[in-house]
């Protein structure tokens, strides 16, 4: 009688906590991650709402790096607790990769003079694609002949026009948040082609307990590098996971001053057959935001699972190159 009452017990307990269980992960629920198909004057309209043209004047050529402010800066550097420095660059590939060409070495070794010598190096790099980590200026990506702010695209292939990587040369210093989406979906990276919506990235502050502001860098982890590592290569513009062309609202309202992601930040394919990529096209041509591509997160993401916090001081400095259309870079996470 008493075993019996005791097993009887058990399993009420058992029910329960299956119930609660059951009911945790109801309000946790991964939102869908299917692609979402959009007609081209869906992408259009959401474009037309996210412009930030003539919000700083009709000359501005920083963009969104307007929101970074002194104040913004000192409160970046008020992050820095440990004193640890994470690049969050992937090493330069010397083969093709990924449809991408390879950075070129080529080293020197001078002729020894009295036991002295030395030895320098040849660097070339096409960095734009899915390779290299760099960052994209805001005259890489035009639409209707015109870039940020209405400046024309004519003037690009001079080297004279305005939105270079040189107007980036004093470099980027701000907050960052991680959105770790293999961490908030409970894998070790995002297959291809699952979308990421609005409500993964507000998921993604509940579960961080953090919220993006004015000012930061949003930096979308899909587990990129960990994938190619385990699956092989495969059709970058056909099957990899990003964001979802519906995100480009929230980033205008949330005010974000730069955003970043392991491989090209959209969706691949994007729902929409004219607009290849339109998460770039509103958040480089129309919101005036630069964007990190190929950035490599494993460090980083180690360290902020480790601290429980995802949110770190973000530094990052171009090449200074007139009328460059952006520049390879190796971003520091600073905790």
């Amino acid at each position: 009688m008493f075993g019996n009452k005791i097993i009887q017990t058990c399993l009420l307990t058992i029910l329960v906590l299956t119930g609660s269980m059951k009911i945790a992960r109801g309000q946790n629920e991964i939102p869908d991650t299917k692609l979402r198909p959009l007609t081209d004057a869906q992408i259009e309209q959401m474009l037309e709402e996210v412009s930030n043209w003539g919000r700083w004047g009709k000359d501005d050529e920083l963009g969104t790096l307007n929101l970074i402010t002194p104040a913004k800066r000192k409160e970046a550097a008020r992050l820095v607790e440990d004193g640890v420095v994470v690049s969050l660059a992937h090493d330069l590939i010397k083969e093709p990769f990924d449809s991408s060409d390879p950075f070129e070495h080529k080293i020197y070794v001078n002729a020894v003079n009295n036991e002295v010598g030395g030895a320098g190096d040849f660097y070339g790099i096409k960095y734009h694609g899915f390779a290299h980590t760099h960052i994209d200026a805001l005259n890489h990506i035009f639409w209707k002949g015109k870039l940020y702010n209405g400046f024309s695209a004519a003037d690009v292939a001079t080297g004279k026009g305005k939105g270079s990587i040189q107007v980036l040369r004093n470099g980027v210093v701000t907050r960052a948040v991680l959105m770790d989406m293999p961490t908030l979906f409970g894998v070790r990276y995002l297959k291809g082609e699952q979308a990421i919506y609005p409500a993964h990235l507000e998921l993604w502050e509940k579960t961080a307990g953090i919220k993006v502001g004015k000012g930061d860098a949003i930096l979308i982890n899909t587990g990129r590098w960990t994938r190619r590592e385990n699956e092989g290569p495969w059709e970058i513009m056909q099957d990899s996971a990003g964001l979802h062309a519906s995100c480009l609202k929230w980033l205008h309202e949330r005010d974000v001053a730069l955003v970043g992601s392991d491989l090209a930040l959209d969706v691949m394919p994007s729902g929409t057959e004219k607009y290849v990529l339109p998460v770039h096209l509103g958040v480089m041509v129309q919101m005036g935001s630069c964007i990190l591509d190929c950035l490599d997160f494993r460090a980083a993401a180690k360290e902020c699972r480790k601290r429980k916090r995802w949110e770190f001081q973000l530094m990052v400095a171009p090449l200074s190159v007139e009328g460059g259309t952006g520049s390879p870079v190796n971003p520091l996470a600073i905790f």
